[in-house]
């Protein structure tokens, strides 16, 4: 199916739509090799055909960090399905060349987004809902994993940030589209949590501080809106190959993989396909919940 690309707040045409992410978060410098992966991550080779099909027809989806990893892998599925999606994404050269990827699937509106910024965050809920009429479907997938780091040698600016995309960003998207969701009477949020919120992970206490924050944000708002037919789940994974994985250590990444009884990362279409059927329609009645994706390494 041939689809069509929409890119919103393109610098190079001067437009001030969206504004762009605007302080880098230095991380050491890491290559991704070792013997569970013997050659560097490639965040866009799931695929999702030879799945089952998740009916999403005549819905809009809304994904954050949508231009890779997670984010990619979610939108590609939904298109599958039948939905159009919206990408907002920081990465402006990465947003159009996954736009223009997806557009083989359906239609795929493109927006330079920062989540950490309200206003920016304003004109993207905005501009997605004139274009499309609606907004579905929110999958607040945005994230970044700071470096690794003793928390009392972490220093106080990267933990913010850190905190304000992964945390405040989730927020703020929520805020923003949930009285779009409530007008329509019908809506579906699934946020990105990890594994790492409900048991924190040592030499990451910025990153599981962030994603238990997530968990809990998901459990109130599930709560706030269950009287609706609106449902607000989350995702807690664990590690999967992603570019994330370049902002942490060897050592680190090494660890993660030792804790998953299942011998070996989360791949990125199993990813997809659950959060597939959580915004569908079939996923009626459950809200505020906590969904593992996390081989076994969960005890609660």
């Amino acid at each position: 199916m041939s689809g069509e690309v929409k890119l919103n707040g393109d610098a190079a045409e001067g437009s001030d739509l969206i504004s762009l992410w605007r302080v880098p978060l230095p991380v050491p410098s890491c290559k991704i090799y070792g013997s569970y992966q013997s050659q560097p991550i490639d965040c866009r080779t799931s695929h999702p055909d030879s799945m089952n099909q998740i009916d999403l027809s005549n819905r809009h989806a809304v994904i954050t960090g949508g231009a890779q990893g997670i984010g990619f892998s979610v939108a590609r599925r939904f298109l599958s399905s039948g939905a159009s999606v919206s990408l907002w994404d920081r990465d402006q050269q990465l947003l159009a060349s996954a736009a223009q990827e997806l557009a083989a699937y359906g239609t795929v509106n493109a927006v330079i987004t920062d989540v950490t910024d309200p206003e920016s965050i304003r004109q993207a809920t905005d501009s997605t809902a004139s274009k499309f009429g609606h907004i579905d479907i929110l999958v607040a997938n945005a994230g970044i994993s700071g470096p690794t780091v003793k928390t009392w040698e972490y220093p106080v600016d990267v933990w913010k940030q850190v905190i304000d995309v992964d945390l405040l960003g989730v927020f703020l998207c929520c805020r923003a589209v949930v009285p779009i969701m409530l007008k329509q009477k019908y809506g579906r949020i699934v946020n990105v949590a990890s594994i790492a919120g409900k048991e924190g992970n040592p030499n990451a206490s910025a990153y599981s501080a962030a994603k238990a924050g997530v968990i809990a944000l998901t459990k109130s708002l599930g709560k706030e809106l269950a009287d609706q037919n609106i449902a607000v789940n989350c995702i807690t994974p664990a590690a999967a190959r992603t570019r994330i994985f370049e902002q942490i250590s060897q050592e680190h990444i090494d660890y993660m993989l030792s804790k998953i009884p299942r011998g070996r990362f989360l791949e990125l279409d199993e990813i997809a396909a659950l959060v597939a059927w959580m915004v569908s329609e079939e996923n009626s009645f459950t809200t505020g919940a906590v969904f593992d994706l996390s081989g076994g390494r969960a005890t609660y």
